[in-house]
């Protein structure tokens, strides 16, 4: 018998020939315990022959995107820990041991490993440059952020995984993964860890500025879906506005002849003010919508028990 926690390794790939036996050989030096498993996603050249041969468990999610991975991934998948990194040898994996012992130490539910580029060709600068951008966006609008939400390097909890609904497709998940954490209020904590360029033969999948459309994009779709108060608020807010500016020479006409010489202005004022109480009251009523979601995500995530350390 042993009370040590089941730690499963997560790599999600996707032609990654070069990189993925020297990732796998990297966690198992790290994590002897751990049970890696590989998720092809329909990879084109040997990452399934070379991942089976460095002894890995190879599974294979057939939908294309890395969201659609880690939603394979967290649901078929049982331990205490999960550790996911990108299968590139980008991340270090002599860091996992200290990501792992910071979640059980301080019962936290994630632990982001926040990258720190060792070579001039391991982070590009508009990828550092839309990083940062989208972390202050995230903090801006949901009150809180991290320093790297972009970081595919994270150590979760049971809890996590088990309650976290995984809609997104592609690279947007990072960023879906980061909103589940502040939107349930889970402690979590980050690590510094180094971040290397890819090896000779592995090619970065991310496109700089396509998937941080999207990224952003996604941003703007979680703050529409958890904060609509806010959202469609703000929008109603806007409208009444333009109403009033538009209402203001109307008011001054009537004031000094008692005539309302502009009748589209005033039909136009009317509709604009109209739009702007439905915006409102539907911030009301998603609000009071989101508020049952998020108390059955909320039971959901204590449904399992706490990261403990032994």
């Amino acid at each position: 018998m042993t009370n040590e926690p089941v730690i499963a390794v997560l790599l999600p790939c996707y032609n990654e020939e070069a990189a993925i036996a020297q990732t796998v050989a990297g966690f198992r030096a790290a994590l002897p315990g751990a049970t890696i498993y590989v998720y092809d996603n329909n990879s084109g050249d040997g990452t399934v022959e070379v991942a089976r041969a460095a002894g890995a468990i190879v599974r294979t999610e057939r939908i294309q995107g890395k969201g659609a991975v880690v939603r394979r991934m967290f649901a078929d998948v049982d331990a205490d820990v999960y550790v996911m990194a990108d299968g590139d040898a980008t991340y270090d994996a002599a860091s996992a041991p200290a990501l792992v012992q910071r979640m059980l130490d301080e019962q936290l539910d994630m632990v982001v490993g926040c990258r720190v580029g060792e070579a001039a060709a391991a982070y590009r600068r508009g990828h550092r440059l839309g990083n940062a951008m989208l972390t202050g966006m995230l903090a801006q609008l949901f009150g809180r952020s991290f320093t790297d939400i972009l970081s595919g390097y994270r150590v979760f909890s049971r809890r996590f995984v088990k309650s976290f609904p995984v809609l997104s497709v592609g690279f947007e998940i990072e960023t879906e993964i980061s909103v589940h954490a502040l939107e349930l209020k889970m402690p979590v904590g980050e690590v510094e860890t180094p971040y290397f360029a890819r090896p000779e033969g592995s090619v970065s999948k991310l496109s700089t500025y396509r998937d941080g459309w999207r990224i952003l994009g996604t941003i703007v779709t979680l703050y529409r879906i958890e904060r609509p108060l806010w959202f469609f608020g703000a929008i109603g807010a806007a409208l009444l506005a333009l109403a009033i500016v538009l209402a203001i020479p109307l008011a001054v006409t009537y004031a000094e002849t008692g005539l309302v010489p502009r009748f589209p202005t005033a039909i136009l004022v009317t509709g604009l003010t109209i739009l702007a109480a439905l915006s409102g009251f539907a911030g009301l009523i998603l609000d009071t919508v989101v508020r049952g979601r998020r108390e059955v995500r909320r039971l959901a995530y204590l449904a399992h028990h706490a990261p403990v350390a032994c």
